[in-house]
């Protein structure tokens, strides 16, 4: 299992970007050695895999990144689309995804250190889960990335167990 570094600045934004990262590696663990095909499939009772949970976190973190900085996400998908997020396309691999992810990451935190205030809001978008005209801070932010993929490393930890009985997270 790899390492995660828990050195971490002493301020609140330092220490929720590496909660942020801390997940992050959980999900690149669960990755880790798995052939195209394993990455690809799906052998729980869920339409997981692990190729699929990189893609879709990737791009979740490209979603919220883009409403925080209030410009459309070119990733976005329609509500008939929204399974594709979730599954490897012909010519996606996982090394793809995560060179994709890798680059996102460092939009976020460069963003994130950019900004004035962890309390600075953005609104969200007209959704039945979210509040008529919600807005959310950047600490909000950066606590749903962390829940987001704390749940996702999760199951991509089942999904690789199934497969092959190795743990992704200790």
């Amino acid at each position: 299992m790899a390492e995660v570094s828990l050195e971490v600045p002493g301020d609140e934004r330092g220490t929720l970007l590496s909660f942020v990262e801390a997940q992050r590696a959980a999900l690149r663990e669960a990755a880790r050695g798995l052939t195209a095909e394993q990455a690809s499939s799906s052998p729980s009772a869920s339409a997981l895999s692990v190729g699929g949970l990189l893609k879709h976190v990737a791009e979740c973190e490209l979603g919220w990144l883009r409403m925080a900085q209030r410009r459309p996400s070119e990733r976005e998908r329609t509500r008939e689309a929204y399974q594709e997020g979730f599954r490897l396309a012909e010519g996606e691999s996982v090394a793809s995804v995560l060179e994709f992810w890798d680059g996102v990451a460092r939009e976020t935190e460069a963003f994130i250190a950019a900004v004035p205030s962890l309390d600075d809001t953005f609104p969200l978008p007209p959704a039945p889960w979210f509040p008529e005209n919600g807005k959310v801070s950047m600490r909000w932010l950066l606590l749903h990335l962390v829940e987001e993929f704390a749940r996702h490393a999760g199951h991509a930890d089942i999904v690789r167990e199934t497969l092959d009985g190795t743990r992704a997270m200790g």
